[in-house]
This record gives structure tokens, C-alpha cells and sequence, in this order.
């Protein structure tokens, strides 16, 4: 045998499955997670605004310090903008 030729070499057949059956598992285990995901951050929020709503109601909530400026326009840009009554 020369250094050119090569051996043949048994390889074991793996059983065939579809590849866009392993792509679309891992698409659908994403989804599920980003959903579970979303349903959580939107019951953690309807338990905060529950929360706060009721302590304002019950006037819970710390009063303001100092004499607040009436603000008489509001434009948005980036940033908000706000024309105040003197």
C-alpha cells in the first residue's frame, strides 16, 4: 500500500430524521419561554398597579415636599419639555 491510498474505514448509520423537525423544536421551546415569560411580567405588573393603586386610595403614600409649579404646556420630543406657571 502506498501513502496515497487509503483504508476504508465502517462507519454505524444513524436512523434518519428530518432536520427541520430539530429546527422547529428549538423555535417552538423558544417561543414557549419568551410566552411564560411575557404572561409573568404581566401578572408581576397587575399586582404593582393593584398595589400602589391601593395605597393612594388609602392615602398611604408619602406626601410632597415643597410648593410644586402648576405646569401649564407639555410638548414631547426625546426628552419632555414642560412650559410652568409662575
Amino acid at each position: 500500500m502506498s501513502e496515497f491510498e487509503l483504508e476504508p474505514v465502517r462507519v454505524r448509520v444513524l436512523p434518519h430524521e428530518a432536520p427541520a423537525a430539530l429546527a422547529l423544536r428549538g423555535e417552538a421551546r423558544t417561543a414557549a419561554i419568551a410566552a411564560v415569560g411575557g404572561v409573568l411580567a404581566g401578572a408581576a405588573t397587575v399586582a404593582v398597579v393593584r398595589t400602589v393603586g391601593a395605597a393612594a386610595k388609602q392615602g398611604r403614600l408619602l406626601p410632597r415636599r415643597g410648593k410644586q409649579p402648576k405646569v401649564v404646556a407639555s410638548r414631547s420630543f426625546l426628552v419632555d419639555v414642560h412650559l410652568l406657571g409662575r
